[in-house]
């Protein structure tokens, strides 16, 4: 490994990254290793960020409740147009 190689290699170790990964990692940066294994590396590591984030700041649970209320509130609405609509269709029959 070259001295930039073994840089990154150290850096990605020192934040929890497993050997093998940073060492393919390490290699496809600086050319020597294939770069898809980085690319999917890096996809795999800021999906884990955007979780983290999201879990942190309680995003993706309220965003979920909040629609499953609109939902709710959206059916019972048209339900009762519906109600309205029938019971006026009704009225206009008798008459």
């Amino acid at each position: 490994m070259a001295k930039s190689e073994t840089e990154l290699f150290k850096s990605l170790r020192a934040r929890g990254v497993r050997k093998k990964v940073a060492k393919q990692v390490a290699r496809a940066t600086s050319g020597g290793g294939k770069p898809k294994v980085a690319r999917r590396a890096m996809a795999d590591l800021s999906s884990v960020v955007g979780d983290v984030s999201d879990r942190l700041r309680h995003g993706p649970e309220k965003r979920s409740t909040a629609a499953k209320k609109a939902a709710r509130t959206r059916k019972r609405k048209a339900a009762k147009r519906s109600q309205s609509a029938k019971r006026g269709a009704r009225t206009r029959a008798r008459t």
